[in-house]
């Protein structure tokens, strides 16, 4: 019973010393830091709005080369993948039969031309009648209808090139025979230079274009309205611009898209039918655009595109946004941003709505302006993509 006193005297200290141990963690607690984040100041930029359409490319004109009389092919008379002028031979077909017509439409004209001639002075002198002298020119003016179509047989055994451009492989040989008014032909010709290209814009597309120039919300984008750039199939430009023919007055059932046409110079025939192409129509100028980078947009569990600004005290603000296309690396903003607000791209992980951060220049964005050329059609409202 004489250790009672020191047990308690022990068990004190050790609980004195519990504490203090305490009161010491508590005070080496870190205070909580204030996050730090990069933003990008956004600026309003006029913008020219583009649309990047899907298309091919169609001849300026295409010709089916028939015959036009019957008869045995006798000589081709041009290199097939070659370049043809309008009027250029190229094929002979055998002419002797018409050659033969012609000889004989040639004499009956002169035996009916003497006949009329000589009736002409009779009839004056009354020594034959009025209806003789008649049949007489009558028979004269066949003979010259006679002779003119003889000589149109002839010229069209030689078949001629009816526009010039750029030849396919031919369909007959030497020794074929062919036959006027042939389902088949013989050859075709493209016109390449110029050349059309069809584009398709979805109906609903050119509907909310020209509610926004209806609106005042774009521009029009003037004299270059109608002009019209090209990517070919390997990704590189077209070096000439094209202009713009005309739409589609319906819209196709089945597709629920407009045919656009343009037409375009190809003087080198780097532009060949049936290629495919992706065109950007320059569609209108928005004086205000909001062009916001792709790292300080992000979205929400519905697929919403969203951001998170800086307000004017230092809080973490959340936005919905809608945005309809990319330019570059940037999204064109329609609602959600404006001039002035600090979008923040660097340090989103860290920071949430509500939250106080410290503010830096963002370091992860590369200050550029991308050309108007480079828009596109990808949708951030969740149905584009």
């Amino acid at each position: 019973m004489q250790f009672k006193p020191a047990v308690t005297a022990l068990v004190t200290a050790v609980a004195l010393a519990s504490l203090l141990s305490g009161c010491k963690k508590e005070e080496a607690a870190p205070v909580a830091q204030t996050p730090q984040v990069g933003v990008v100041t956004l600026k309003a930029q006029p913008f020219t709005l583009t649309s990047e359409l899907p298309g091919r490319t169609t001849a300026y004109r295409i010709a089916e080369v028939r015959p036009q009389v019957n008869g045995i092919i006798l000589k081709r008379l041009f290199k097939e993948g070659g370049d043809v002028k309008e009027g250029q031979q190229l094929y002979q077909i055998d002419p002797s039969i018409y050659q033969a017509n012609l000889s004989s439409a040639q004499a009956n004209l002169q035996s009916t031309k003497s006949i009329s001639d000589r009736y002409a002075q009779l009839v004056k002198e009354q020594a034959v009648s009025r209806q003789e002298y008649d049949t007489a020119v009558a028979n004269r003016l066949q003979s010259e209808a006679a002779l003119q179509t003889a000589q149109i047989n002839v010229r069209y055994t030689k078949v001629l090139a009816p526009l010039s451009g750029r030849v396919g492989r031919s369909n007959v040989t030497e020794g074929a025979l062919v036959n006027s008014g042939q389902a088949n032909a013989m050859t075709v010709i493209h016109q390449l230079d110029p050349i059309y290209v069809d584009v398709t814009q979805s109906s609903v597309a050119l509907l909310e274009l020209r509610r926004e120039l209806a609106t005042g919300k774009l521009q029009k984008a003037g004299n270059n309205a109608a002009m019209v750039k090209l990517t070919l199939e390997d990704g590189s430009p077209y070096n000439l611009e094209g202009r713009l023919e005309f739409s589609e007055v319906s819209v196709d059932e089945t597709t629920g898209s407009v045919t656009i046409r343009a037409v375009f110079p190809n003087p080198e025939h780097t532009l060949l039918p049936g290629m495919f192409v992706h065109a950007q129509l320059q569609a209108g100028i928005n004086d205000a655009a909001i062009l916001a980078p792709q790292q300080g947009v992000t979205r929400d569990l519905k697929g919403m595109p969203t951001a998170l600004v800086v307000g004017p005290d230092n809080k973490v603000e959340l936005r919905q946004l809608k945005a309809s296309r990319t330019v570059g690396s940037q999204w064109l903003v329609e609602d959600g941003l404006k001039a002035g607000d600090r979008l923040i791209t660097e340090g989103l992980q860290y920071v949430k709505p509500g939250v106080e951060v410290k503010v830096s220049e963002a370091t992860n964005v590369a200050p550029s302006t991308p050309a108007p050329a480079q828009a596109t059609n990808k949708a951030a409202d969740g149905k584009g993509e």
